[in-house]
């Protein structure tokens, strides 16, 4: 009988292919583990390097283990967030102060406008003798030449006496220079009811006395018409008290407002 041969000793050839093909499996894999496990070193110097760079962090303990972050982190995103909101509202609040800073300089400005318009009207109603019948005051936005109605009309009239036309002729020489300017005429009553076929009541008769000053300074100066405006304001505005004969005699009256150039920004 033939004698089979010896088998060859050791594994077989394809034992050891196989397990050079698992090693590189294991290799790999454990390869691709690594790449995915946080470093703590490099972890906590990029959180000391934030901290360095913004000094707003809090200088809190972190525990990093097995590649889990297990640190305060969100705390921080907040303490960021909390941050960044003060420092928002606080460059409001400059700009709010800046603004604020803008506009009381521009008042200011616009008042001294006023200011030395108001001057050189006291000096003009000076030269011609009428400062006994002519007030002026000021404010930002415009001069105010106040006169008492009863130098202008007679009681419960809108037409005006003609003892007043000398005054009011000097007071278009007073407004001409202001050709540019807006020039209100404002009527002004007490509130004793009228009683009058022609005026139903004060906001009436204050339009129209207003109106025929108005109408008689666009004829006799050379201020331009439409900057010339009438406007009744009836018992509204009282600048005395009106339970006395004094108080409604000076709530009685015609002012002449000069605007001057800021006063449409306050509109």
């Amino acid at each position: 009988m033939k004698r089979k041969p010896d088998e060859p000793k050791g594994s077989p050839a394809w034992m050891n292919t196989f397990a050079d093909l698992m090693n590189l499996l294991l290799c790999f894999f454990v390869l691709l583990f690594s790449m995915s496990t946080v470093d703590a070193e490099k972890f906590e110097k990029m959180v000391a390097s934030f901290q360095n760079t913004f000094s707003i962090l809090p200088n809190g303990g972190s525990s990093i283990g097995d590649g889990t972050l297990i640190s305060s982190g969100v705390s921080q995103l907040e303490m960021l967030d909390s941050y960044y909101k003060d420092k928002a509202n606080s460059e409001s609040d400059q700009e709010t102060d800046e603004e604020n800073d803008v506009v009381e300089e521009y008042k200011e400005q616009a008042l001294e406008e006023s200011e030395k318009m108001s001057e050189q009207l006291e000096d003009a109603i000076a030269r011609y003798g009428i400062q006994d019948q002519v007030e002026v005051d000021f404010n930002a936005q415009y001069v105010m030449l106040n006169m008492n109605g009863a130098l202008l009309f007679d009681s419960g009239h809108a037409e005006i006496r003609s003892e007043a036309y000398p005054l009011i002729d000097k007071l278009g020489k007073l407004i001409e220079p202001y050709q540019d300017n807006i020039i209100e005429v404002e009527g002004h009553t007490d509130n004793v009811p009228i009683h009058s076929a022609k005026y139903e009541d004060n906001d009436v008769l204050s339009f129209y006395r207003a109106r025929a000053v108005t109408d008689y300074l666009r004829d006799i100066t050379t201020v331009e018409p439409a900057h010339l405006k009438a406007s009744g304001r009836g018992e509204y505005v009282p600048v005395a008290d009106n339970t006395t004969q004094e108080g409604r005699a000076r709530n009685r009256r015609v002012i002449i407002k000069i605007y001057n150039s800021y006063s449409s920004d306050f509109n």
